[in-house]
Parts: structure tokens; C-alpha cells; sequence
């Protein structure tokens, strides 16, 4: 199936998600474009993990068309749900690792589901090379997750994410609970691999850090929809209540002029 390079990889359409009597979206429009590093951003209970669970379709939303790489995301037909997964990399907030298996294995998981034909040697020879493409040193792909650093297990997740060489790269938090050398050294691990391989990554973060340094764009989820989706100088004056408090608050300055907190503590 030829991909029109002209569509959006992503393309939402009305969606509609609930929760019982909750309304989380109504009506949420959102296109990403290829190759690009969207944010995704929003206050609690905005819904940012829902979109992107409804998007990979691990939630069936209520009403609304959602695309990926142009076919329809909400299908039940097993091919188009094959293409989607074989196509697509997530990388949850927690890592969400088997806790009883090791790096390797944890990163071949993907490679026996979609090609199980492939002898046990390639496989191993593919996780490693997926590991080391995620920062972590050789010797990673024997140890069991318990006995990695939070930034590790992170990376370890984004090797299982990438194991499959998918095109769209989707990110929950993935500098969360990590220190800002952490975190910044993370980032730009996102940024090389983005441009080395051409990926398209949807990530969803609460860090203002991340969002300057990496973004091309940043969606903001407010409202029940994305309020805005621009390049985060266009974000920054967008009137909107939340918009201004997170984009002009005190972090928010930290992170458009990093030096300016040192230097104002230097004797």
C-alpha cells in the first residue's frame, strides 16, 4: 500500500473520548506531520496518554476518524492492525518491561511476535544492536531490569521500542523521574535518532526543557481538545489561561534562557 508524503502520518478527526459520565475529549482535532518531533502537552486529566492509547489503539474511542500512516487506526481488519504495530514504537512512562526477563529478551519480544521465522542467533545479534543504539553499554542485554538505573530501564525500553525500525516513535514522559543531566542527555539521544533514521516521534511530556531543546511543534490539550498545534514560539502567545501560566511561569523562563538562572548566583 503506497503512503502519500503529502498526509499527515497522524491525522485525528473528532474524536471523542469518555469515561463513564467524564467527558476527557470532545471533538479533538490534531494532524502530525512526517518526521517532525511533536509535544504533547496539558494540564492533569487532559488526556494526553489517552490520545496517544487511542491513536496506537489500545483504547477504542468513542466517536472521531483517526489515521497512521494512511489507514484508518480504528480498524479491526488484522492486516491494518499488523501494519500499524509493525510500523509503530511506544515507549511508556514506566517502561512497562517484563520484570522476568532480561534486556535482550525484553527487546526481541517484538521481533518473535512479528518475524518468528528469524533464527535465535539474529535476533540476539538484532536486540543487541538495538541496545547499543538506545546508549546503553553491551553488557545491558544480560541484566534483568531490577538490576538497571531508572535512566537505563528507560533506554532499554526505547531499544524494545525501536526493535522493529518502525517510522513513528511514540514517547509517554520519557524523561520523568530522571535528573536534568539525565533527562537532557536523554533528549538528545531522541534528537540523533530522529534525524539519523527519519523518524516522526509523538511525545508526550510535562518538561519544559524538552519541549524547547527537541520540539519542531507543541500541541497543547486543553478544553477537552488541542487548543493550539504550532512551533512553541507561536505556542507561547496563544491566549489561553493554561497556555500562558506554563509557557511564561518561572520554569518556563528557566527553559527559554538556561544561563541566565547561573548566572544570577555567580559572586
Amino acid at each position: 500500500m503506497a503512503i502519500d508524503a503529502n498526509e499527515p502520518i497522524i491525522r485525528v478527526r473528532g474524536l471523542r473520548n469518555t469515561f463513564g459520565e467524564q467527558v476527557v475529549h470532545e471533538n479533538l482535532d490534531l494532524d502530525v506531520r512526517r518526521g517532525e518531533i511533536i509535544g504533547v502537552v496539558g494540564g492533569s486529566g487532559a488526556g494526553k496518554s489517552v490520545l496517544m492509547r487511542s491513536i496506537i489503539g489500545l483504547r477504542h474511542p468513542d466517536a472521531g476518524e483517526i489515521r497512521v500512516l494512511d489507514v484508518d487506526a480504528r480498524s479491526t481488519d488484522e492486516d491494518i492492525r499488523n501494519r500499524i504495530e509493525r510500523n509503530t514504537g511506544v515507549l511508556f512512562q514506566d517502561g512497562a518491561l517484563f520484570s522476568s526477563l532480561t534486556v535482550g529478551e525484553n527487546v526481541q519480544v517484538p521481533l518473535k511476535e512479528q518475524h518468528p521465522e528469524l533464527p535465535e542467533t539474529l535476533r540476539y545479534e538484532l536486540a543487541l544492536l538495538k541496545v547499543k543504539l538506545a546508549g546503553l553499554p553491551a553488557d545491558a542485554i544480560n541484566k534483568l531490569p531490577s538490576q538497571l538505573s531508572g535512566g537505563m530501564r528507560k533506554r532499554a525500553g526505547l531499544a524494545r521500542a525501536l526493535a522493529l525500525d518502525p517510522p513513528l516513535l511514540f514517547l509517554d514522559e520519557p524523561t520523568a523521574g530522571l535528573d536534568p543531566i539525565g533527562a537532557a542527555a536523554f533528549d538528545q539521544l531522541i534528537l540523533t535518532l530522529q534525524q539519523a533514521l527519519g523518524l516522526t516521534v509523538f511525545l508526550i511530556t510535562h518538561d519544559l526543557d524538552t519541549l524547547y531543546a527537541i520540539c519542531d511543534r507543541v500541541a497543547v490539550l486543553a478544553d477537552k481538545r488541542v487548543v493550539v498545534n504550532a512551533p512553541i514560539e507561536e505556542v507561547e502567545r496563544f491566549d489561553h489561561p493554561w497556555v500562558q501560566e506554563y509557557f511564561h511561569g518561572p520554569r518556563a523562563r528557566a527553559a527559554r534562557h538556561p544561563g541566565e538562572a547561573g548566572a544570577g548566583t555567580m559572586a
